[in-house]
């Protein structure tokens, strides 16, 4: 005999309900195989699923588009910090600038090496050294570093920084509705097994050919063991 399980995706779990609740709209009142107030119940359940669902979907696909922009503005702001301090260890190695002003950008013990730009976080700390160095300096008489100026670094820093922002906001509006996804999951599951419960009690005088093909009218689905013939 084929066996039931219930859905294991959000997307079926709304099929499922959504074939019970067309079904019995499209059925007489006398011959519905579950009660009305279990469908009302699974009407209920069904629209406020599909919204959690819906808005979850939207949130993550404005969180992926705003990633795709985020992944240029980190790039660019890595390239831009990295260029600066290479070009500010080649000024110190020519004297252009005292070698102990690198302890203004946190580089005082750097021996020379770009410090790891991996991780945004990494771009967030270093950055702002970078900039906060740079003004330091300057504002103690030297030299302004060019090409490029910590005022494009600053310019493409700002942008990695707002982007990062966004990204956390995106990620946690996501997330949260992400949850609540999951905590109405055991509803649903819940008003579905009612349903096919309901159903199957109806129907249970029926053939076995006919129960079958009466219980999935109303969204229950049967699985077949491997070598068993399909009714």
């Amino acid at each position: 005999m084929p066996y039931r399980r219930l859905p294991n995706t959000d997307s079926a779990r709304i099929r499922a309900l959504r074939s019970a609740v067309e079904k019995a709209a499209d059925t007489d009142f006398q011959e519905l195989s579950f009660s009305t107030g279990t469908l009302d119940e699974a009407k209920s359940v069904l629209a406020h699923f599909e919204h959690l669902s819906a808005r979850y979907q939207q949130l993550y696909d404005t969180q992926v588009k705003a990633g795709r922009s985020f992944t240029g503005k980190t790039k660019n702001a890595r390239m831009y910090i990295s260029h600066f301090i290479q070009v500010l260890y080649m000024c110190a190695m020519r004297s252009e600038i005292k070698q102990e002003h690198l302890a203004l950008y946190g580089l005082g013990k750097s021996n020379m090496v770009v410090p790891e730009l991996t991780s945004n976080e990494q771009l967030l700390e270093w950055g702002q050294k970078i900039i906060d160095g740079e003004s330091q300096r300057i504002s103690q008489g030297g030299v302004p570093v060019y090409n490029p100026s910590i005022a494009k670094v600053k310019v493409m820093f700002t942008l990695f920084k707002e982007g990062y922002q966004t990204q956390k906001l995106h990620q946690k509006a996501t997330s949260r509705v992400l949850e609540e996804v999951a905590a109405y999951r055991e509803k649903v599951d819940k008003i579905i097994l009612e349903i096919w419960e309901e159903v199957e009690k109806h129907n249970s005088g029926l053939s076995p050919e006919k129960r079958l093909a009466r219980n999935r009218e109303y969204g229950i689905v049967y699985y077949y063991r491997k070598g068993e013939i399909v009714e």
